[in-house]
């Protein structure tokens, strides 16, 4: 659940790419595809999916199990399980892209400075970063969003905030590995500055396992924020965000599809964006 990745994993998204056989990805990364586009298509336009309400029910079938009629059958107040979770959506992916661009934009920046700058500026912001790894990514987000405000969008910040170590440490270490390359040593004789070294040569040489890493990050913040709202950081009810959900459903014992539904999809979910970021990964 935490967003640190091991150092295995970041020399993994670091290196030589494998090759890959021509035709089409493999099923499992189809199947992945799939079920992000349907996640995607559910926060957009989540009236297309369904045409009940996510806040008002039934009471006279409040608790009823999965059935044609209720897919991932009906809460407490006899509100539609699947409406809430299909609109719940929105708020809950919205969130992890909020989170992944505050990561990817802050850190990248830190790690193009550090790796290309070198001396005092590496030193310093290298030292920033080690004290942003040295601290468990969710106990930070806890600590951010407990000084903010108990709400989705700032969980939302919190998530990015302890995210900004990972992507700032890659960037450092793509940034290093491609500097030292004879066409960036060629463009100085050319005449070109260190701006131009770093935009035109640096940044889009680098720039590929980073992306990769955001896609993987994308699934993580998704769990993070589920985590969060589970724990009651993210916003009140009626909400229906997905970890809200799973928080709401299980004092109901005798409703086990109250937590079972939306945690399979932030399962199925988070999975699905992995396998995706792995695929990427050796295709790039």
């Amino acid at each position: 659940m935490t967003a640190i990745l091991s150092n295995t994993q970041l020399r993994d998204l670091g290196s030589t790419p494998r090759k890959l056989t021509a035709g089409l990805p493999p099923a499992t990364v189809l199947l992945s595809f799939a079920v992000v586009l349907v996640v995607i298509l559910w926060s957009l336009v989540p009236g297309l999916f369904t045409s009940l309400s996510p806040v008002t029910g039934d009471t006279a079938s409040k608790l009823a199990a999965p059935s044609a009629a209720h897919w991932f059958g009906t809460d407490y107040l006899g509100r539609d399980q699947y409406a809430r979770v299909v609109h719940g959506t929105a708020s809950s992916v919205t969130s992890a892209l909020v989170a992944v661009l505050i990561g990817l934009v802050i850190g990248s920046i830190i790690g193009l400075a550090s790796g290309f700058r070198g001396g005092w500026v590496d030193a310093v912001l290298g030292r920033f970063v080690d004290v942003l790894l040295a601290i468990p990514g969710f106990l930070l987000a806890v600590v951010i969003v407990s000084s903010l405000g108990f709400q989705t969008i700032n969980a939302a910040i919190a998530t990015g905030v302890s995210a900004v170590a990972v992507f700032a440490r890659l960037m450092r270490a793509e940034v290093m590995r491609v500097r030292g390359a004879t066409y960036v040593e060629a463009s100085y004789l050319q005449g070109g500055n260190r701006l131009h070294a770093l935009l035109g040569h640096v940044l889009p040489n680098a720039y590929r396992s980073v992306l990769v890493l955001a896609v993987l990050q994308f699934g993580t913040s998704i769990l993070i924020i589920a985590s969060l709202a589970f724990l009651g950081y993210g916003d009140p009810p009626p909400a229906s965000d997905w970890g809200l959900l799973v928080a709401s459903g299980k004092t109901y014992v005798t409703a086990p599809w109250l937590v079972y539904a939306p945690a399979l999809v932030i399962v199925i979910t988070v999975l699905s964006v992995n396998r995706i970021s792995r695929w990427l990964r050796n295709a790039k």
